[in-house]
């Protein structure tokens, strides 16, 4: 039997096959066009959500309890227990909605923000964010060394192109549940990471089951998909 194949049979033995893909702000689905590719090969079946917050539309109303509801939905379609994997802020309505959740069988936080019920992005930030029901706050500044400082020049470059304006809304609402409480929780910190600095990730990490580490910057599934697939996949089967 080979490698693969044994995978393979150890990941359907723990009945974690399935797993949902979540990002962050100003991205897409687009975002996992390397991931996938590698969970497959691994024996994963892969779910992704574009989440209504993160729009180019007149969408800028759309908030974090919106992209909650799009995540519920995609879990309410998934047949068999599901992991999610939540990057940055996609990691606060993935908390919102697993809660609920009866077929999420854990979360995996990447570079996410593992947050207490009652906070919010501008909560957690000390206000230093714009709050409100509407307008879109604007793709960071320089993008390419925030984002995908670890990233190949031509992928960044087509990743920041493609990148969308995320309403302040998502940033505004508070949670009202915390499904790692509840839910088994893993905690990934991205060592190299620009946009949100590792030693916040360890701080947040402390609330999850188990923390690892990759030396990525904030978006390893462009940078490193293979190495982040390995991890997904050892967890699984640990």
């Amino acid at each position: 039997m080979s490698l693969l194949e044994g995978k393979l049979m150890t990941t359907a033995a723990h009945g974690e096959s399935t797993i949902l893909l979540v990002h962050g702000a100003w991205h897409g689905a687009w975002c996992w066009h390397r991931l996938v590719p590698e969970l497959t090969a691994r024996g994963w079946h892969t779910l992704t959500v574009d989440l209504p917050s993160a729009s180019t539309g007149s969408n800028e109303s759309a908030g974090m309890y919106d992209d909650a509801r799009v995540i519920r939905a995609r879990l309410e379609e998934a047949d068999g227990p599901v992991t999610i994997l939540a990057h940055s802020y996609g990691a606060v309505p993935v908390t919102e909605a697993a809660a609920s959740a009866p077929n999420v069988s854990r979360v995996l936080y990447l570079a996410g923000f593992q947050l207490e019920e009652g906070d919010s992005l501008v909560s957690e930030s000390g206000g230093q964010l714009p709050s409100g029901d509407t307008g879109t706050l604007p793709v960071p500044d320089n993008p390419a060394k925030a984002l995908f400082n670890d990233v190949a020049e031509e992928e960044a470059d087509q990743a920041v192109r493609r990148l969308v304006p995320q309403s302040i809304r998502s940033f505004s609402e508070p949670l009202t549940a915390a499904a790692w409480k509840t839910v088994p929780s893993r905690y990934i910190v991205c060592e190299h990471d620009e946009m949100l600095p590792p030693a916040y990730q360890e701080s947040m990490g402390s609330r999850a089951d188990r923390l690892y580490r990759l030396p990525s910057g904030h978006s390893p599934f462009l940078s490193m998909a293979a190495d982040l697939a390995e991890l997904i996949t050892a967890d699984a089967d640990s």
